[in-house]
């Protein structure tokens, strides 16, 4: 999967999202809509692991919800990122990847 491209096109679902519900994505809206999205994975992660009401909810539900929230979250990070104008790619590349162990090493 190609991020650039993921993040062009939750980019444009957020932009309609947006336009439906008459939401103005500022800064501010960036930044607690991720906060939100963080809250619901916890929610979906407690309901699986038994530390939360599983609300009538079979394992496997459970499991897709936390799938769900999951991908929530990293659609408003990229959302934020993209804000911000961070380079997801270029930071974890500097940030992360640069500990990988070197070739043939």
């Amino acid at each position: 999967m190609d991020l650039q491209r993921l993040t062009d096109d939750v980019e444009l679902i957020s932009q309609r999202y947006a336009e439906v519900f008459d939401i103005r994505r500022d800064e501010a809206w960036f930044m607690l809509k991720l906060q939100e999205e963080v809250g619901e994975l916890t929610q979906a992660f407690l309901m699986r692991s038994g530390q939360a009401r599983p609300k009538g909810h079979t394992p496997e539900q459970l499991q897709a919800n936390v799938g769900a929230e999951v991908a929530d979250v990293l659609c408003q990070l990229l959302l934020l990122a993209r804000h911000l104008d961070v380079d997801v790619a270029a930071e974890v590349a500097e940030k992360w990847l640069v500990r990988l162990p070197a070739s043939g090493a």
